[in-house]
């Protein structure tokens, strides 16, 4: 499930649960990493570049692997 999914990935890349589980949705529907870092802090709790674009390759490696 993609709670799950944001579990584990929040807990391997040691970031907030919430954070991440945002992230995953911003990027689900679509939004580019550095929409998302500059434009929707307030749903990543001020997530940086680098952590999101980390989550991006993160989900994506879920999904080729499931």
């Amino acid at each position: 499930s993609d709670i799950k999914i944001s579990k584990h990935i929040a807990k391997t890349l040691n970031l907030p649960e919430n954070g991440v589980r945002n992230t995953i949705s911003l990027l689900s529907e679509g939004a580019t990493v550095p929409f998302i870092s500059r434009y929707r802090k307030e749903k990543t709790g001020s997530l940086d570049e680098v952590a999101i674009a980390d989550i991006n390759i993160a989900l994506r490696q879920h999904q080729e692997l499931s």
